[in-house]
């Protein structure tokens, strides 16, 4: 694993993936290169102008390209649901959740949720079970979540779950983060013990210099700050391209195992080539991750009955 790059890709032919978040940064990469080895890829994006422009740029670089783009917002529970009902008949391989956001100023959903929470974890969770019926129609599927070395600084409060009594950007974020490496490794649990064939592994990209960087100093009404976090993110951070690896190792090598865990192999695992990497001691909370599975249930309105 020590080299893997993108060409390292086994071929995708007759393969089918979604990817959120589709249109930039790290999601745009990982469509670009699952097509590129051969998977029909939907591309999804909250605006359809943005996604058909992805379309488009992916076709550019790769002509015979199977790619098509959908209108998702995982953070409005009825776009979810719409999409799931729209694309989720045909038998799924891969879903990789890479639609997220980052330390913006507290805001809510259409359904009355905090945003960094509904975006990051709440609307994944609801998309991953809408679709669960279509990825179990392919032996070996993979759910792949996009968490953050951000969660270490995590914790799952479950009494102030939407900032409700107090809300740092910051702190809303990692949890957000935690929250995505508690979910994967209950969906990882859920389906061992149902006896099911489904891969659920996480990958999180390091420093990479995204669209992230700069909409939540932007939202706080900051240009300067988001022009500043932005030129940062080029300098210490690694390209989208390199910062998608880990999340295309875990969507398609074939040593992944259910549990694991990818980000870069250099210093601090800000950049570099793809490994397992460790997780936070509360990530690995059991108990946890069945409390924040109950509520996610709760919240999204969405049952996972076929791993019952």
């Amino acid at each position: 694993m020590s080299g893997w790059t993108a060409r390292d890709i086994p071929d995708l032919t007759g393969r089918r993936a979604i990817v959120t978040g589709a249109n930039s940064g790290l999601g745009f990469h990982t469509a670009l290169e699952l097509a590129r080895h051969g998977a029909t890829v939907v591309m999804t994006a909250r605006d359809a102008a943005k996604g058909h422009d992805a379309v488009r740029r992916v076709r550019a670089e790769v002509a015979e390209a199977l790619v098509e783009a959908a209108v998702l917002d995982v953070a409005d529970l009825a776009s979810v649901r719409e999409f799931a009902t729209t694309y989720g008949g045909e038998p799924l391989d891969v879903l990789v959740n890479n639609a997220g956001v980052m330390a913006i100023p507290q805001r809510e959903s259409v359904d009355g949720f905090e945003m960094q929470f509904a975006t990051n974890q709440l609307g994944p969770f609801a998309l991953t079970g809408l679709l669960l019926p279509a990825l179990l129609q392919r032996p070996g599927a993979r759910v792949v979540a996009v968490s953050s070395f951000m969660h270490w600084f995590g914790a799952v409060d479950f009494s102030n779950l939407m900032g409700e009594r107090r809300y740092q950007t910051w702190t809303a974020y990692s949890q957000s983060k935690l929250a995505n490496l508690l979910f994967m490794r209950e969906l990882d649990r859920r389906a061992q013990d149902a006896g099911v064939s489904l891969v659920s592994a996480a990958a999180h990209p390091g420093y990479s210099y995204t669209n992230l960087q700069r909409v939540g100093p932007q939202m706080s009404g900051s240009r300067s700050s988001g022009r500043f976090a932005g030129g940062l993110s080029r300098v210490v951070g690694q390209s989208p391209a390199d910062g998608a690896l880990p999340q295309l190792y875990a969507a398609t090598a074939p040593d992944v195992s259910g549990g694991d865990y990818f980000g870069p192999r250099g210093p601090a695992e800000m950049r570099g080539k793809p490994k397992r990497v460790r997780m936070s001691k509360n990530a690995r909370s059991e108990e946890a991750a069945r409390l924040l599975w109950e509520k996610s249930e709760e919240l999204a309105r969405v049952s996972y009955s076929m791993l019952d």
